[in-house]
């Protein structure tokens, strides 16, 4: 199929490995200070084009400016932890009361989140910890979003957690780049932490981020405002796709538990939560009414009708009790819906920024 536009939702905020080869790291100049000695081979700079050839970050002892490699955390209620340098953690969204207790323990001041879902800020304020909101999507780090990462990452207090939902993409894109931009590490230590924290290569203008920033001047981040937004402001669109993004992952969560309870969602219904992504799929459609990619459209009308089977298949099941197997259209229809937010999000909300802003495909 061939692609006519691309969806202003998907273009903005909602908004494992990696090939090439390694160069030498780091070298100590007469100054103390530490440089990278050679660049990656094969790097060309995202912002020139697409065609980005990522290089294998080396697998040194030493590779930060602060003289430790980034590293997994174990942590309980915060998934995926990357520290990435001694002031920068990334990770998921943290597990409530027993997360944000977490980050408490771990010595975090600051939050800086990049998913587009609105901060927690009251259970935050509750452990004294300050909320920063700089959105970005899948499809890479805008270099003015980029720039206000690394200011932040410069200038608040730390230590300092990035999140986002999971904690596998877009949070370790964001700090890596931003601690890469700061001069906090060293350009391979940021394509390392890409590699840890599990990132999917299929999201290349997030791979483009991390292996095309360079050091910003200084005179450049000091130009930047500190009075970062705690809640930024998104469009319709972004809104109604993180409250659709919600309700599927807990759909997803409700399956995986063979479809009854979860234990931290009492009295879980879910043929009202089929119910409710049907009706987000009902309002992105009022919402691109008039868009020109058919294709696009198609994907919402699927996952709509797919939803509403889903609905009422659960509602048949519930009805028959619960001794009664689950139906398989239930598992065929969320995996229909599984399929079609793949494709969607593959054909539309991926594609680098690059080579969106050349008009590529």
């Amino acid at each position: 199929m061939h692609q006519r536009s691309l969806p202003k939702l998907f273009v903005g905020v909602v908004l494992a490995a990696v090939c090439g080869n390694p160069g030498q790291v780091v070298e100590d100049s007469p100054a103390g200070r530490q440089r990278i000695a050679t660049a990656p081979t094969g790097l060309t700079n995202s912002n020139s084009g697409h065609g980005t050839r990522i290089p294998e970050p080396a697998i040194v002892s030493q590779v930060t400016k602060t003289g430790f490699a980034p590293r997994q955390l174990e942590t309980s209620h915060l998934p995926n932890a990357v520290r990435i340098h001694a002031r920068v953690i990334s990770g998921g969204q943290p597990d409530g009361r027993a997360g944000f207790r977490e980050l408490q323990e771990l010595g975090i001041r600051t939050i800086i989140s990049v998913d587009g879902a609105p901060p927690d800020l009251t259970l935050a304020a509750q452990f004294g910890l300050r909320y920063v909101h700089l959105p970005h999507s899948y499809d890479g780090i805008p270099e003015q979003r980029l720039r206000e990462l690394a200011r932040a990452v410069s200038v608040l207090e730390g230590p300092i957690y990035i999140h986002c939902h999971h904690g596998r993409h877009r949070s370790p894109a964001a700090g890596a780049a931003a601690c890469v931009s700061a001069g906090l590490i060293d350009h391979s230590a940021g394509l390392h932490v890409l590699r840890i924290a599990g990132t999917n290569r299929s999201y290349r203008g997030l791979f483009q981020s991390v292996a095309s920033a360079r050091r910003f001047e200084q005179a450049v981040l000091d130009s930047l405002p500190t009075d970062f937004p705690e809640k930024a402001e998104l469009p319709r669109r972004a809104e109604s796709m993180v409250r659709l993004e919600d309700t599927y992952d807990r759909l997803k969560q409700i399956a995986a538990a063979g479809w009854g309870d979860l234990p931290e969602h009492a009295n879980t219904d879910p043929a009202h939560e089929a119910l409710l992504l049907k009706e987000h799929f009902v309002e992105m459609l009022r919402l691109e009414h008039d868009h020109s990619d058919d294709a696009y459209r198609e994907y919402l009308t699927e996952s709509r009708d797919a939803s509403a089977a889903l609905e009422t298949a659960l509602v048949a099941w519930q009805q028959e009790g619960s001794a009664v197997l689950v139906p398989a259209a239930v598992a065929a229809s969320l995996e229909q819906i599984s399929r079609n937010c793949a494709a969607c999000h593959q054909r539309f909300r991926d594609i680098p920024l690059s080579e969106k802003e050349s008009g590529h495909r």
